[in-house]
């Protein structure tokens, strides 16, 4: 069981994330009998649902899903309906509210969906997941699209007056930008070229942090700095690293000025050489 679940995780790492859906859904079908194991071990893009109870709209990930329903942080209730569905106990479910409404106004999000789901552990304490999707939605054919998908898992047990937190962050990004050059070139005057750029993958930090608790109420502030905290430096760390070197290699594989202009530069600078040595 072991050997073949790596082997599909392996094949996973190997296969364009653009389409870890469709992959994951293929690999089932093959080996129905690990579907659990597989959807438990892959992170895949957030799904947007809608609350038929109160309209509110909410996120399915693999944390509140039960077979083949997910259970709305709305209503408390799975779609489709299912009569033995897990639901955190009357004093978790008090804190998964809250949650809910604390994500909902911090302002660094600036929009788009989130959701909080928490669970009891066996040991006593809790676990719980803050997921946040914004999609971006292109305007026009050459507009950048994209969407930005976190999922926050971590684990809460306390010590006395303070509270020891294991939080696991997952970013997936995806962005398709789309470029229009025109060029001066007189072989290729009045002629323009397109070219798009993909961009997908995912990235996971851990931490640990101990944080006091002066109540329950505390679970949700020390848990909500910590996942802003590291959302802010995962994503400063997709800007200046992996943005940055996609950038640097794109500018030394292509070049968007004209081979026209390019070989003006040249002869200008030997021009230049030349005086210079007079």
């Amino acid at each position: 069981m072991t050997d073949l679940l790596d082997s599909m995780l392996d094949l996973m790492r190997r296969l364009p994330p653009t389409n870890v859906e469709e992959n994951v859904a293929a690999l089932v079908s093959i080996c129905p009998d690990y579907a659990d194991d597989l959807l438990g071990s892959v992170d895949q893009p957030l799904r947007l649902m809608v609350d038929k109870a109160t309209g509110r709209e909410y996120l399915a990930c693999d944390y509140n899903r039960d077979g083949e329903s997910y259970r709305s942080p709305w209503s408390n209730e799975y779609d489709p309906p299912i009569d033995d569905g897990t639901t955190p106990s009357a004093k978790l479910r008090k804190l998964e509210i809250a949650g809910e409404r604390s994500v909902r106004h911090v302002s660094y999000f600036e929009g788009g969906v989130s959701s909080v789901y928490l669970w009891d552990l066996d040991d006593g304490g809790f676990a719980g997941v803050v997921v946040l999707k914004k999609v971006l939605s292109p305007n026009s054919s050459e507009a950048p699209a994209g969407s930005w998908d976190s999922i926050h898992v971590f684990e809460a047990s306390e010590r006395g007056r303070n509270a020891h937190y294991k939080l696991t962050s997952t970013i997936m990004l995806h962005l398709v930008t789309q470029s229009r050059v025109e060029h001066s070139d007189p072989e290729t005057e009045g002629k323009a070229g397109a070219g798009a750029i993909t961009l997908s993958g995912s990235m996971t930090r851990q931490i640990e942090q101990d944080h006091p608790l002066a109540d329950a109420s505390s679970h949700i502030t020390n848990t909500g700095r910590m996942v802003e905290d590291q959302e802010l430096k995962m994503r400063n760390l997709l800007q200046d690293v992996y943005f940055g070197k996609t950038r640097d290699v794109v500018h030394d594989l292509r070049s968007l000025d004209s081979l026209a202009r390019a070989r003006r530069q040249r002869e200008l600078q030997k021009e230049l050489v030349g005086l210079m040595r007079k």
